[in-house]
């Protein structure tokens, strides 16, 4: 199972910012460029293990964009981002938003109070994009059908699962060991 995802693992680069460690992947990154093929993989297994009985599929900017487009293809369920960036509109809620490398504000639109959503996104590094958008989303009364991820970096899920209240599912588990990327 997921075969094109482990091995596409074998060789990622792996970068440091300050003392974090990051590995460079298609689906994180972009780069090297996207495999549809390696793309499709990643939604079918999301739609096998997630339950997609929701108004709309969320992610947050940027890496989650494919994925959520490809699994609205597939679905037929719309799709919303949130973005970096503010258009000013009624409703819009801001997000401060702190990773392992980076601190910005993102911004809500077009999510109201009883939108049933699925959570989709690239990568769980540090908690910290996932923590801040999950807990604005339920300050406005999103109904969180499901979070799926696809990487998650070993130590961080159970402890968001303990303090957002809700189950966080994941394609693999990994790790950077000795500049390789290891799945757990």
């Amino acid at each position: 199972m997921l075969k094109k995802l482990r091995e596409s693992l074998k060789d990622c680069p792996i970068v440091k910012f300050g003392e974090y460690q990051y590995f460079v992947h298609p689906i994180t990154d972009g780069i090297p460029q996207g495999d549809p093929e390696l793309l499709e993989e990643v939604v079918e297994e999301m739609m096998r293990i997630g339950n997609l009985e929701c108004d709309k599929i969320v992610t947050a900017e940027a890496m989650g964009f494919p994925i959520a487009v490809a699994l609205s293809l597939k679905t037929k369920i719309p799709y919303t981002f949130i973005r970096k960036r503010s258009y000013g509109l009624v409703g819009e809620v801001s997000v401060q938003q702190i990773t392992g490398y980076s601190k910005s504000k993102m911004f809500i639109n077009n999510i109201n109070k009883n939108d049933r959503i699925v959570f989709v996104d690239d990568v769980i590094s540090t908690g910290g994009t996932l923590k801040a958008v999950i807990k604005a989303l339920q300050s406005i009364g999103v109904v969180i059908v499901d979070i799926i991820i696809v990487f998650e970096k070993v130590g961080i899920k159970e402890k968001l699962e303990k303090e957002l209240g809700i189950k966080i599912k994941t394609l693999l588990k990994v790790e950077v060991v000795d500049g390789k990327v290891e799945i757990r």
